[in-house]
C-alpha cells in the first residue's frame, strides 16, 4: 500500500499535530561552489552570493521567492527560513541577510557533506522547532522568471507533501540540453483533492546531446530542478531507512548542536561522521527499492527556471539585443552576435566575434566559446593545482567587519584598501613577518597598538612594527577607509596570530 493510500486509511491525528503539518519551513541550500561561473564565482565567494542576474544576489532572490510562499499558501504558517551554508560563508551570508532585511536561521555546516546531510540537518532542526513541518527545499543559486507560476507549482507540491509524498519540481524542457539532469515521469497522481503531479519513475544524469534530443522527442522527461518539498518526518524516515549512518550522524549533530545568535551550529564531530552524498543519490534514486516507502511525485514547472550552471545559461537568462548579445557593466558590441560580456570595472569591447562569453574581474579575464562553457570547471581545477589565489579568492575580499582590496603587490610590499563598517572591528592580532603603515582616508579609526589606544582622523597615519599586537576599530556611524602598506619578508594572510576576535575566529 502506498503512503498516500495509507494516509487515506489512517485515523486522524490529534489536533496539535494537524496544525504542525500545516507549517511550511523554507530550506535554502547555500553551500555550493559554482566553479563553472568562474571568475565571478570562487571558493570563498560562490555564485549564490554574487549578483549574476539583476541587482540582487542569487541568495537574496531565492529568499525573496521564499517570502512569497505565504501568499500562495494562505492557510499555512510559513516559518522563518533555514539557510544552510559553510563556516567560510557564514559572515557574508549574515551580512547579505541583514542588508536585505530578511530574517533567517543560518545553519552553519562544520564541513562539506553535500545536499543530503544538509537537508537531514534541516529536517531534524525543523522537527524540533515546528513539529512535522513541510520543508520547501531550494538551492540558492537558481533564477526563476515567473514567480507566480513558481508559487503555484510549489503550492501543488506542498499539497502532495502533506499527504506523505516526496515531491519535486520538474522543469518543462525547452530544448535538448545535455547540461541538466533529467526526470523520467509516468502517469498522473491524484489523491485527497490534489492533482497536477505525475509519478516520478527515475533519475537520469546529464546525458549526451544525442540522448537529450531523444528525451525531448519522447515527451516523458523533465529537467531536474533540485527543488524538493517533503514533510520532515517523511524525509528523516527515508534517510534512516536508506542511509542509516547519515541519519545517525545528523540526528546527533542536531541534538548536540547549539544556537549562536541568528545561527545554529550542528555538533562538529557528529556532522563530520556523516557520509557525503546528494539528495538524489542518497534517497531519491533508491526509493523504488524500498517497499512501502513514500511515493515520489514530480510537479511540472514552467516558470523560466535556470540553474545558472554555466555562462551560456546566464546568457540564456538575460534580455538580448537585436544581434543576440547580452551584457552587464561597461560592455560594447560591434559586429558581434550571440555573445555575453560581463565587466566588473574595465570597458569590455567584443568586435566581430560570435557565440563567445567574456567575463572581466579585477584579477582575471575569461574568454570562452559558449559551446565549451562546461570546460571552465577544468580550467579552475588547473588554477587550483597551481596554488594560484584566483581559484579561491577575489582581489576584493569580504570579511565580517567589511572588506579589503589588494591594490598592488611587489617584492616585499603589498598595498591594501581597507573599509571597516560602522561599529565593527578587526581582531586583536600580530604578525611575525610584516610591518604595517595605516593612513586614514575617510572616517575616524580607533587604533590599538601594543599598550596604546588612540584615535586617527582623516589624513593621519600610524606605524605597526613587526611583532606588535594591534587592532583597527570603527567607533563611528560611517565607514572608515584606510590605506595599508605592508612590508616584510612574507605577506600571506596566514601570518595572522589572533588573540581576540568579535567574530569567533580565534
Amino acid at each position: 500500500m502506498s503512503v498516500v493510500a495509507r494516509l487515506r486509511a489512517a485515523p486522524r491525528v490529534e489536533q496539535s499535530q494537524d496544525r504542525a503539518v500545516d507549517t511550511v519551513v523554507p530550506v535554502v541550500l547555500a553551500g555550493g561552489a559554482g566553479t563553472r561561473l568562474w571568475p565571478i564565482s570562487r571558493e570563498h565567494h560562490p555564485k549564490q552570493l554574487a549578483s549574476v542576474i539583476g541587482e540582487e544576489t542569487l541568495l537574496e532572490a531565492t529568499l525573496r521567492r521564499a517570502s512569497g510562499i505565504a501568499a500562495f499558501a494562505a492557510t499555512r504558517a510559513v516559518a522563518t527560513p533555514l539557510v544552510i551554508c559553510g563556516e567560510e560563508h557564514r559572515h557574508i551570508t549574515a551580512r547579505q541577510l541583514a542588508q536585505s532585511g530578511f530574517d533567517a536561521t543560518i545553519v552553519v555546516e562544520p564541513a562539506r557533506r553535500d545536499t543530503a546531510p544538509a537537508l537531514s540537518i534541516a529536517a531534524s532542526l525543523a522537527r524540533v522547532e515546528h513539529g512535522d513541518a513541510v520543508l520547501v527545499v531550494m538551492p540558492a543559486d537558481h533564477t526563476i522568471d515567473d514567480a507566480k507560476a513558481f508559487h503555484r507549482a510549489l503550492d501543488l507540491a506542498i499539497g502532495y507533501a502533506r499527504l506523505g509524498c516526496i515531491a519535486t519540481l520538474g522543469v518543462t524542457p525547452t530544448r535538448a540540453d545535455p547540461g541538466f539532469g533529467y526526470l523520467r515521469i509516468g502517469d498522473a497522481v491524484r489523491a485527497e483533492g490534489v492533482e497536477g503531479g505525475v509519478r516520478l519513475d527515475g533519475f537520469v544524469e546529464k546525458p549526451t546531446p544525442e540522448i537529450a534530443a531523444q528525451y525531448i522527442q519522447a515527451g516523458c522527461y523533465l529537467w531536474n530542478s533540485g527543488i524538493y518539498v517533503v514533510r520532515a518526518s517523511v524525509w528523516l524516515a527515508a534517510v534512516e531507512q536508506l542511509a542509516p549512518a547519515m541519519y545517525a550522524a545528523c540526528d546527533r549533530a542536531v541534538t548536540e548542536g547549539r544556537r549562536d545568535g541568528v545561527s545554529f551550529r550542528p555538533a562538529r564531530d557528529a556532522f563530520q561522521a556523516s557520509p557525503s552524498d546528494s539528495i538524489d543519490y542518497a534517497v531519491m534514486e533508491r526509493l523504488a527499492g524500498w517497499p512501502g516507502g513514500p511515493d515520489a511525485v514530480a510537479v511540472p514547472l514552467d516558470a523560466g527556471w535556470s540553474d545558472l550552471g554555466s555562462w551560456s545559461a546566464v546568457w540564456e537568462a538575460l534580455d538580448k539585443d537585436a544581434d543576440g548579445n547580452a551584457g552587464r557593466g561597461r560592455v560594447m558590441f560591434e559586429g558581434a552576435t550571440g555573445c555575453y560580456a560581463h565587466s566588473e570595472g574595465r570597458l569590455v569591447a567584443c568586435v566581430g566575434v560570435t557565440n563567445v562569453a567574456v567575463v572581466e574581474t579585477a584579477d582575471a579575464v575569461l574568454v570562452v566559446d559558449r559551446a565549451h562553457v562546461q570546460a571552465v570547471k577544468s580550467v579552475v581545477g588547473r588554477i587550483a593545482a597551481s596554488h594560484a589565489s584566483e581559484a579561491t579568492s577575489h582581489r576584493v575580499v569580504r570579511r565580517p567587519w567589511g572588506w579589503y582590496d589588494s591594490i598592488d603587490r611587489g617584492e616585499r610590499f603589498q598595498v591594501k584598501r581597507i573599509v571597516v563598517d560602522p561599529g565593527a572591528s578587526l581582531s586583536l592580532q600580530m604578525h611575525h613577518h610584516r610591518a604595517e603603515h595605516w593612513t586614514v582616508v575617510s572616517g575616524t579609526a580607533m587604533v590599538t597598538r601594543g599598550d596604546e589606544r588612540f584615535l586617527l582622523s582623516e589624513n593621519e597615519s600610524t606605524y605597526i612594527p613587526i611583532g606588535v599586537t594591534h587592532r583597527l576599530e570603527n567607533p563611528g556611524r560611517l565607514p572608515v577607509e584606510i590605506i595599508e602598506v605592508q612590508s616584510g619578508s612574507y605577506l600571506g594572510e596566514d601570518d595572522i596570530v589572533r588573540f581576540d576576535d568579535t567574530y569567533g575566529r580565534v
